[in-house]
């Protein structure tokens, strides 16, 4: 029941990794396309902007495909964080439109100009758009850890899992099938993270 982090060079991945062993986890971080393939789950973070992770994936020979057939095709539970969960989108608008994995309908936008610093760095409440297995124990209002300054617009409002209110509103979780994603750091996001960790270590979609 290994989980395996991919090391596409994205940086703070050993910090997700133990927080996911913290969690439970029999976990590998690995920039090994098979690896990939094998694994009982699949976590993809994220730090940086947009175009540049896209980038780290596709010069991975493989590796986007691998994903494609783990995650799609034979429906292994995946975690998308920050990044990882943007790049689960139709495309990024950071520096140019460039094309995400189109796995959750939507494009990650710039946060609108607000009376707020850019980028969102602190903690925030998370708000729970629906019951799910990912958020099991996690209360309203809960504080969870964010930096970043782009965000995923959704297409579908169904696909939102809970939102936070940065003089707006954004998707801070977003899940379909057997894919989710945070857009804050559950590494960094203290008892919270770690729950949501176990969650989804636990989640049998």
């Amino acid at each position: 029941m290994k989980t395996v982090v991919i090391d596409y060079g994205s940086g703070n991945l050993r910090s997700a990794a133990k927080a996911l062993a913290a969690a439970g986890a029999e976990v590998t971080v690995s920039a090994d396309p098979a690896e990939v393939g094998a694994a009982a789950r699949i976590v993809l973070p994220g730090v940086g902007a947009f175009a540049d992770c896209r980038a780290g994936l596709d010069r991975l020979p493989g590796m986007v495909e691998a994903l494609e057939r783990a995650v799609r095709r034979a429906g292994r539970p995946f975690l998308g964080i920050c990044v990882g969960m943007q790049l689960m989108a139709d495309a990024g608008l950071e520096h140019g439109r460039h094309l995400g994995l189109g796995w959750i309908e939507g494009e990650v936008v710039p946060l609108a100009p607000r009376p707020v610093k850019i980028p969102h760095m602190g903690w925030n409440e998370l708000r729970p758009a629906r019951a799910h297995p990912l958020l099991a124990g996690i209360s309203d209002g809960a504080h969870v850890y964010f930096v970043h300054g782009y965000h995923l617009r959704l297409a579908r409002a169904d696909d939102l899992l809970a939102g936070t209110d940065y003089a707006g509103p954004v998707a801070a979780a977003v899940a379909r099938d057997n894919m989710a994603g945070v857009q804050f750091h559950p590494e960094k996001s203290q008892a919270t993270g770690l729950r949501l960790l176990a969650n989804f270590l636990a989640w049998r979609p």
